[in-house]
């Protein structure tokens, strides 16, 4: 099991460094990430949020790429029905050979009608489209219908879906589960079989909402007002260009129980405790985690990354 860190790149305007320097500040964490021994660097995309959350993971993926060795290079998730499935085949091979066959490519279907919008992309069937990119995205792979191939002959492939029918959509098109959940497990293995795949082939991963520090409870309040932007612009995304109903606004209240639901921040020690737990009869073969919590501050995100590579890396390897 390979343990890794998640990036979005956010800059909110309340905490905004010149956008050069967090893109270069962001590269040096990776590089210094992949020294220390991270199993995984991950990437992943939105568009159209005031913070410039980071709209083009495999652009990001290989600027990672060149400067790292031994990290997995990871999408979760870029979005296919936003691209056409030849611009996403090609950009992930050409990651894949800076990366020295590093990549696994995560993807999901999307949730935000703005982003749809934006690139004049129909919303609907957005689930099914995305299980129709990686089928025609092998394809090309497979007849050599793009150049230049990736690396790897058969990079690994996740679907970063949501409930019951995504987990069996991932399992038909013989991907990685980018959820680990015993309940959803039982579908994605359905799904394997309905696809005609051995079931010994599962494997799992995703994100999980927990963050390091040596005091957790100092670090918690310094973390909450990142984490209540963070989770109302996804709340925000939710409703936004639909008839979905408003969700409630939640206050950068370190006190919140309701903000403290979304995140945990722990000593390594309980931390491990939990992955034992929340991995234990699973397959997993990635857990990610948030290196920043929405611009949080640089010493919790680099003590964040020195407990993960220092504390955790070398109990689940």
């Amino acid at each position: 099991m390979r343990i890794g860190l998640l990036f979005d790149l956010r800059n909110p305007a309340q905490w905004e460094r010149p956008w050069a320097d967090h893109y270069a500040r962001t590269l040096e964490f990776c590089e210094e990430a992949d020294r220390l021994g991270i199993g995984g660097l991950w990437f992943t995309e939105h568009h159209r949020f005031e913070d410039g959350y980071l709209p083009q993971p495999l652009t990001f993926a290989a600027a990672a790429a060149a400067r790292t060795r031994q990290a997995r290079i990871g999408t979760s998730v870029v979005i296919p029905a936003l691209r056409h499935p030849a611009l996403l085949a090609e950009e992930a091979a050409v990651v894949d050979l800076i990366s020295g066959g590093r990549l696994e490519l995560g993807i999901g279907a999307g949730y935000r009608v703005p982003e749809f919008q934006l690139f004049d992309v129909p919303y609907e069937r957005r689930v099914t489209r995305a299980g129709e990119a990686v089928a025609e995205v092998r394809r090309l792979w497979r007849e050599r219908t793009v150049t230049p191939l990736p690396l790897q002959a058969d990079v690994p492939v996740w679907g970063g879906f949501y409930g019951p029918r995504g987990a069996r959509l991932a399992g038909r098109l013989g991907m990685g589960h980018l959820h680990v959940s015993r309940s959803l497990f039982a579908e994605y293995t359905a799904g394997l079989e309905e696809g005609g795949h051995d079931a010994g082939t599962a494997r799992v991963g995703g994100l999980v909402p927990l963050v390091l520090a040596d005091d957790p409870e100092a670090a918690w309040v310094r973390i909450a007002p990142h984490l209540a932007h963070q989770k109302n612009t996804y709340r925000r995304g939710w409703s936004e260009g639909s008839d979905r109903p408003e969700l409630p606004w939640l206050e950068p209240d370190p006190e919140s129980p309701e903000l403290r639901e979304f995140l945990r921040v722990l000593t390594p020690e309980q931390a491990a405790a939990e992955i034992r737990t929340m991995t234990r009869d699973l397959p997993v073969a990635h857990l990610i985690f948030w290196a920043s919590i929405a611009g949080m501050p640089d010493d919790l995100v680099v003590r964040n990354m020195e407990l993960f590579t220092g504390e955790i890396v070398p109990l689940f390897s």
